[in-house]
């Protein structure tokens, strides 16, 4: 019986010529990643076990991420704290204000993860990385800080599921579109502790940007990650910003799946997940009209280059509601120096926009976005939970960055075909 991506991907990590799912083993890694918050939380275990090295700092990276620039004196307090130990440790990879990003952005995009990977980080959404074929998974503080010091960790190896898309994306149809389609259809925990493996022609024809919102978010299934098998859209992204060998690896014929789901791309409108569960999903056109009191087009989901553009073209000569505010997050600097360069930033400025230096801050309800009281936002972000950004009795409402840009100009949610 062949093997899933994943399973090899586990088995060759662990030492074996094969895993099964459930079976209980343990892996190296290839790489650790800490954001600000996990880091420090990881920071008091790594204390506590009496670890005074990380076990190789060439495969630990540190981004500071989520409450950068500092929004008040606890986070600054504890960001010299978390600063002072990378320069204890004496950590290569680090990206911190002015030169860095959302962590799940700037690991691909620094050719720091690679086809064939393992990579365990201390964030939900380091799932992201299974676009270029790595198996990556987010775990708590405690398991962090045991990968820093011994630079293994322990894995019940998940079944997996199988997702074929069928089709080509029609315009404004994007990877964001796909993956709210897919939790509409199976919810929030039909995946959970599985492997979401996409597939079919659908996403053969995507993009790097679009693969990596659709993996970002196999945590809003419950799913312990999710992965693309490496083909030559993948191998044009990592070989120019591998820093290492690599493996790819690819599904067996004859592997086993816990369930397969069929989806005709080309039947596809956009899609906007309503509060407050991302899976609570619904076309475009059944929630026009709704009011808006801010459009925040950002996160580690939708603020890479390719998002920006669309965006870009649609506010381009146009403005943003009156009574809407609009917010814009580039995902990383180098994102926000090349979206200078073809003036994208200027765009954004000139609809109305306020255009931010990178942070997760407005995502997760920290700074830079927060929602007050029953105020309703659209958001290209990844999860729209109960105060997730903001207030408890503010709404959030998920879109790919053409909605938001057409929302924004109307002060509604809005298809793009309303606007262009």
């Amino acid at each position: 019986m062949g093997m899933t991506i994943t399973e090899k991907i586990i088995a060759a990590h662990a030492g074996r010529a094969a895993v099964e799912p459930g079976e209980f083993v343990t892996v190296r890694v290839d790489l650790a990643m800490g954001n600000d918050l996990s880091t420090a939380g990881a920071i008091g275990v790594l204390r506590q076990m009496e670890a005074r090295r990380v076990f190789d700092p060439d495969k630990v990276v540190i981004v500071f991420d989520h409450v950068v620039p500092a929004k008040d004196i606890a986070a600054a307090t504890m960001l010299t704290a978390v600063r002072a130990w990378v320069r204890e440790q004496g950590l290569p990879h680090v990206y911190d204000e002015g030169r860095q990003g959302i962590a799940h952005v700037v690991l691909p995009e620094q050719g720091l993860v690679l086809p064939g990977d393992l990579v365990i980080g201390g964030d939900s959404h380091t799932c992201t990385y299974g676009a270029v074929g790595a198996f990556s998974a987010g775990v708590g503080h405690t398991d962090l800080a045991g990968v820093l010091a011994l630079g293994e960790t322990w894995l019940k190896v998940p079944a997996s599921q199988r997702f074929v898309y069928h089709g080509a994306p029609g315009r404004f149809v994007m990877g964001k579109d796909l993956i709210l389609a897919t939790l509409g259809r199976i919810t929030i925990d039909g995946a959970r502790y599985e492997a979401m493996e996409f597939v079919g022609p659908a996403i053969e024809r995507l993009g790097m940007s679009d693969r990596l919102t659709m993996c970002n978010m196999a945590i809003e299934a419950g799913a312990k990650s999710g992965i693309i098998a490496p083909d030559d859209v993948t191998l044009e992204y990592v070989r120019p910003r591998a820093r290492r060998a690599f493996t790819p690896y690819r599904s067996d014929p004859d592997a086993r799946y816990a369930a397969e789901h069929e989806f005709d791309v080309g039947r596809l409108r956009p899609m906007v997940a309503k509060p407050f569960s991302p899976d609570n999903v619904v076309p475009v056109d059944e929630v026009a009209g709704t009011r808006l009191d801010q459009v925040f087009i950002g996160s580690c989901t939708n603020a890479k280059l390719e998002d920006l553009r669309v965006a870009a073209a649609i506010l381009k000569g146009r403005k943003a509601h009156p009574y809407t505010r609009l917010i814009v997050i580039p995902a990383s600097t180098w994102i926000w120096q090349q979206a200078l360069r073809e003036g994208l930033l200027e765009i954004f400025s000139e609809a109305g926009a306020a255009v931010s230096t990178p942070t997760c801050g407005a995502c997760f309800g920290g700074h830079m976005g927060i929602l007050g009281r029953n105020e309703v936002c659209l958001s290209t972000s990844n999860r729209n939970f109960v105060g997730r950004m903001g207030d408890p009795t503010a709404q959030s409402y998920l879109a790919n960055p053409a909605v938001a840009a057409a929302s924004a100009i109307k002060g509604a949610i809005a298809a793009p075909d309303e606007v262009v």
